[in-house]
């Protein structure tokens, strides 16, 4: 599958002050849903043109009309319930962070379905409105629906069995996939930083210790994921995005792919992966030897936690590295993950992010040529 653009990006963008206060009056319901979405409107137009100023291949909405990077979809699925958990994964490695992200958990509490028209509809449409330059949607992975909660997602009066909730997680993508093509989209980006748990032996351990085998339950949740998109168009780019976890800078698992690299690479059904390779916590890239060659590969080798930017020199290099494991005309750069997975963003300012998409779209173009 050629790749959509050599310079990418994952999606999430800082939110302008106007977004920000805008959820803020939302949140206290001093401001109500259409008002909301008509500052966001005014914010994601002007954040498509600087998107293209910069040079980047595909432009998203910045989701910026979400407070998390899942919030878009998983709650407008029937069925879902979601409450507050009280420990956050992104903890232990800031101490005493006092504004450590805190993941919500999702259950169902009846059978799961799709409400009908794409949830992610009008989203896709508002920014296939406003540029010519390809359009991406992104979307949380089915294990969504599941990780964080582990067996207690999953009502027993509602599903005897996992095979039946898989069943219905999955359906929900499909007719989510076929009312996005529907509509045009023909690029859509599943976020499945959950994967990168498997990588991390804290974390597996975790999983042992609550009744689950790790082993067992990844390949469940790349089987979830492969049905979910196995109805989509030949003409449509399913891409995958695995990192580490993402909020406020902080992140949440440490741990290179090697860990996943046999189980998930050659199985997992998409036309491109979107792989975090910011630092030392991702490994080397070896793995992307076991990478089906038909499969495209975009490395995420700029860094959204931190303002400073990356030497070119350097990134180049990094790119001639993975090139030794999976051939140039199959890769593409961008940054790491989002620059706000979460409504309040990562530590660095709307300047340092543009010009860090610079810096991948001219990385691109140097290296590349195109």
């Amino acid at each position: 599958m050629t790749l959509i653009a050599r310079a990418d990006q994952v999606g999430s963008l800082l939110r302008p002050p106007s977004v920000m206060q805008a959820w803020k009056a939302f949140a206290g319901g001093e401001l109500g849903e259409t008002a909301r979405r008509s500052i966001e409107d005014d914010a994601i137009r002007a954040s498509i043109h600087q998107q293209e100023e910069t040079g980047i291949g595909v432009i998203t909405d910045g989701e910026f009309r979400r407070d998390v990077w899942w919030s878009g979809f998983i709650p407008y699925v029937e069925g879902i319930e979601l409450f507050e958990a009280t420990q956050s994964p992104f903890a232990s490695n800031v101490a005493e962070r006092a504004d450590a992200y805190i993941p919500k958990l999702v259950r169902t509490t009846k059978r799961l379905g799709h409400p009908g028209n794409a949830i992610m509809g009008d989203n896709y449409s508002f920014v296939a409105g406003i540029t010519n330059r390809a359009t991406k949607v992104t979307i949380p992975a089915p294990s969504r629906f599941h990780f964080q909660y582990g067996v207690n997602a999953i009502d027993e009066s509602v599903y005897p069995n996992r095979e039946q909730f898989w069943d219905d997680v999955t359906q929900v993508y499909k007719s989510e996939i076929a009312g996005l093509e529907n509509l045009g989209c023909n690029f859509i980006q599943i976020d499945d930083p959950i994967l990168s748990f498997f990588c991390d032996p804290t974390a597996t351990e975790k999983m042992r210790n609550n009744g689950e085998n790790p082993e067992g339950l990844l390949k469940e949740y790349i089987d979830a994921t492969n049905a979910a998109v196995s109805e989509r168009a030949s003409s449509t780019t399913v891409g995958l995005h695995i990192c580490r976890g993402n909020a406020r800078s902080t992140w949440a698992v440490s741990g290179g792919y090697a860990a996943i690299a046999e189980q998930a690479f050659p199985h997992l059904d998409v036309d491109v992966f979107f792989l975090e390779f910011d630092d030392e916590r991702s490994g080397d890239f070896e793995p992307l030897q076991l990478i089906p060659a038909s499969t495209s590969i975009v490395l995420g080798l700029v860094t959204s936690k931190r303002s400073e930017l990356e030497s070119p020199d350097l990134l180049k290099r990094r790119l001639d590295q993975a090139s030794q494991y999976a051939d140039a005309s199959r890769l593409g750069i961008s940054p790491q993950c989002g620059f706000a997975s979460i409504l309040e963003g990562n530590l660095l300012t709307e300047e340092d992010q543009w010009a860090k998409l610079r810096l991948v779209s001219e990385v691109a173009e140097d290296y590349w040529g195109n």
